[in-house]
């Protein structure tokens, strides 16, 4: 009986030493497991590489104020800061600016935010305001800057206090505050210096997420900026930015191709030929150019607007944009940029012979002998329509394709081919019957040119312009929707234009530089803090 006991007594015992042994080898499996995951973890994010290298071709200064390079402008969003920013969806919201409010129809008074210092350590004030703002005004040299189309209405500024001022413009101009965006930069720094000419321009301080750290030979380093009013909340990865300077456009894409380049932007829809195929990413983006057909409301034919609808309906703006184009350009509709927070537009095409006929139809035209024909006054008169367009090589084709197509439907197309001071005569008499343009849309939703008072389609629309009027003191976001709404609808339906294309930018990553890439041809680097390259 005891020898069954003790027995009994060592199996537990084994049992128990068993136990205990798996115990403290899970244990330690677990913890070398935690370790290696944490090590993976801190190798994984040391992995990330926070330098990134941009470039300038033909560069001039890096001041922002003065230079004429737009790849200056493109690069210096990481430096210097404005008045107010815009959203990648097109909205106004406050940068060295607090707030605003217009007390007329030509003054602004704007509030600064405070506490807010510039690179060097000293505070940024009204001073600096009005100092850029006297030397875009004030000096010849501005009117060829690339934010001169800023101030081109603005008359005058007046400091209220150390943080508030008073802008006067020249005349009304709705929606102001975007042209707001202008860089500001430092009134102390510059001090009495020529501001056009010192070399205070190698290096100027910045109220930037970047300052600028080094200025030597061919290139310009940025690192953070400790003393930006926004530093807390910046998680960006990114920290150094390393600008190279190329004497060509052709010696920037070949640094690009040899990999020391990360970013690069162009209109060129050919930059295959120069950077190769591989080895990069393309975001594709809408430039600022909109390409439209006005038809003149005022001629005999086009007067009709079941006329006008049936030449809506009958171009294919897909095989437009991508023959004529060749691809350069997205098929547009409407003047504002696609997703902008006024409005969804989808850029529709619209394309449809069998509602062209039907429009025709209605307006008493009638198909014989390969062509569109209708009877007044017991004359037989043809469907055939003069265009007018600038003799360059993109806006010719798009005419000749847009004739052809439409000769096939039996509408005859008489193109007028001009020099551009010739164009420009046909625009201030207005004798088309249509016209196709480019034209570069501002910064601001302002359609004016479009539906106020001598515009390319001699479009006069009573509710349009009550629209327009009563945008210019709309502050709600949900009101101008409403009131752009309106404005659409009235475009589809008495169809003043016809909408062509919007041109393309190219922005290229190379492979290694990774995080969404969110850009509008104002601003590349919305999406910034996500950036890093593997």
């Amino acid at each position: 009986m005891k020898n069954n006991i003790f027995g009994y007594l060592f199996f537990i015992f084994i049992v128990i030493i068993m136990g205990f042994a798996i115990y403290k080898v899970s244990k330690s499996n677990n913890s070398e497991n935690t370790n290696n995951a944490e090590g993976s973890s801190s190798i994984a994010t040391a992995e990330k590489g926070t330098e990134l290298t941009l470039a300038i071709s033909g560069f001039d200064t890096i001041n922002p104020i003065i230079t004429k390079n737009k790849q200056v402008q493109d690069v210096t969003k990481l430096i210097f800061e404005s008045l107010v920013n815009i959203t990648s969806d097109g909205k106004v919201e406050p940068c060295l600016a607090k707030e605003w409010e217009t007390t007329d129809n030509i003054t602004y008074i704007v509030k600064l935010k405070t506490g807010i210092k510039w690179s060097d350590g000293s505070y940024f004030s009204s001073n600096d305001v009005k100092f850029t703002i006297d030397r875009l005004l004030q000096d010849k040299e501005a009117k060829n800057a690339v934010y001169a189309e800023n101030i081109k209405h603005l008359k005058e500024v007046d400091i209220i206090d150390n943080t508030t001022l008073r802008i006067i413009l020249s005349q009304k101009i709705p929606f102001y505050e975007y042209f707001l965006t202008f860089p500001i930069l430092s009134s102390n720094y510059y001090g009495q210096d020529n501001f056009w000419d010192t070399n205070k321009n190698d290096a100027p301080i910045t109220t930037g997420r970047f300052r600028i750290s080094e200025h030597i030979g061919n290139k310009v380093i940025l690192t953070k900026n400790e003393n930006w009013w926004n530093a807390k909340e910046d998680n960006s990865i990114i920290d150094k930015v390393t600008i190279n300077f190329y004497s060509s456009i052709a010696e920037l894409y070949n640094a690009f191709r040899q990999g020391n380049i990360d970013l690069i932007s162009t209109k060129n829809k050919d930059y295959k030929q120069y950077i190769g195929k591989i080895g990069y990413k393309v975001t594709e983006i809408e430039g600022r150019d909109f390409s439209f057909l006005a038809l003149n409301n005022d001629s005999e034919i086009l007067s009709d607007v079941q006329v006008r609808k049936a030449l809506k309906y009958a171009i294919n703006k897909d095989e437009v944009v991508a023959k004529a184009y060749s691809g350069s350009y997205f098929k547009a509709n409407f003047p504002l940029p696609t997703n902008n927070y006024l409005l969804e537009d989808k850029n529709e095409n619209y394309f449809d012979l069998g509602k062209m006929e039907n429009k025709l139809k209605d307006s008493g035209w009638y198909f014989r002998k390969k062509q569109w024909q209708k009877t007044v006054n017991y004359k037989t008169k043809v469907l055939e329509l003069n265009l007018v367009v600038r003799n360059k090589s993109n806006r010719t084709k798009v005419a000749e394709y847009i004739k052809e197509k439409l000769a096939e439907q039996g509408i005859i197309i008489n193109i007028i081919y001009t020099s551009d001071d010739e164009y420009q005569k046909y625009i201030n008499k207005k004798n088309y019957d249509m016209i196709l343009c480019e034209m570069t849309n501002p910064i601001s939703p302002d359609l004016t040119s479009y539906f106020g008072n001598g515009n390319l389609a001699n479009f006069n629309n009573d509710e349009a312009k009550k629209i327009l009027n009563e945008l210019n003191s709309i502050t709600d976001k949900e009101e101008q929707k409403s009131r752009f709404k309106k404005l659409y609808d009235i475009y589809n339906s008495e169809v003043p234009y016809i909408g062509i294309g919007r041109n393309k930018i190219y922005v290229i990553t190379n492979s290694y530089l990774n995080g969404e890439i969110e850009s509008k041809w104002y601003n590349l680097f919305f999406k910034f803090k996500d950036w890093y390259k593997n």
